[in-house]
């Protein structure tokens, strides 16, 4: 992802998310050098992408999406696989994220790729009206090759 692709992410974004992230929260994470990929079909349509944070040992899922229009397809997955990737090329044993607790579909995702729920955290998600709604906290072991 380079800071170009940011109007088509954030075109993605604000149709995905009630509490999108912001303009300035992606160029902050490309600022800071965090890893951070976009998908694209073979029209050059933007797909989905992904921004993490690499920390000692591990790397944290900061944002992961796939485009409205094409979810249910596996996408996510082949971005796992990517993320995953990444972490064993630079030695990485742990991959972290957090997601919605209401984000079932998410979250079934993520358990049948391999994450364990390890805890919660508190009213960490901010929703556009009402008391702000609680996160799992998820990790997944990287076997280092």
């Amino acid at each position: 992802m380079r800071v170009p692709d940011l109007t088509e992410v954030m075109a993605v974004e604000r149709k995905a998310y009630p509490v999108p992230w912001t303009h300035g929260n992606f160029v902050d994470s490309l600022a800071a050098g965090y890893p951070a990929e976009v998908l694209r079909g073979p029209r050059a349509e933007l797909l989905g992408y992904w921004v993490a944070m690499p920390g000692v040992d591990e790397l944290h899922l900061l944002n992961i999406t796939v485009a409205t229009a094409w979810q249910r397809r596996g996408l996510a997955i082949v971005m796992l696989d990517r993320l995953v990737a990444h972490c064993r090329r630079l030695g990485l044993t742990q991959l972290w994220l957090e997601v919605r607790l209401g984000n079932e579909r998410a979250r079934d995702v993520y358990l049948r790729y391999g994450f364990a729920e390890v805890g919660r955290r508190r009213a960490y998600y901010p929703v556009p009206q009402g008391p702000r709604e609680d996160a799992l906290l998820m990790s997944l072991a990287v076997a280092v090759v």
